[in-house]
């Protein structure tokens, strides 16, 4: 059973940087995508960054130039690298992959999200 964990969220202040990770576990294929979404109380998750199995990225408008997203398809791994934060930049994020089944399609899958606190 393919699962993902998040790991790097924390309490930083602002102007401050943090590093997520995202293990991903029983998959067979390597991920087509890896992505992070975030998603703060009463509001709808929203996609933070993307990068495709040959590291092609994008960006929400609000992280560009501060987040940079990576993986590494030998060791099963995502990366969000976040510098310059701000108290905006709160909330929980969620690793995503999307990966092909043993018998075709794709498949989404999610981590259970790690807290990220900006303070001023």
């Amino acid at each position: 059973q393919v699962q993902l964990v998040e790991s790097g969220g924390g309490l930083v202040q602002a102007g401050g940087s943090l590093r997520l990770s995202c293990v991903v576990s029983g998959n067979i294929f390597v991920p087509e995508a890896m992505a992070w979404y975030r998603q703060i109380p009463e509001k709808e998750r929203e996609l933070v960054a993307a990068t495709t199995r040959d590291s092609i990225t994008n960006y929400a408008d609000s992280v560009k130039g501060r987040f940079f997203i990576s993986r590494d398809n030998a060791k099963n791994m995502g990366y969000l690298q976040m510098n310059s934060l701000k108290p905006e930049d709160t909330a929980v994020y969620y690793c995503n992959a999307e990966i092909r089944g043993p018998h075709g399609g794709v498949f989404s899958y999610w981590g259970q999200g790690t807290q990220v606190t900006v303070s001023s």
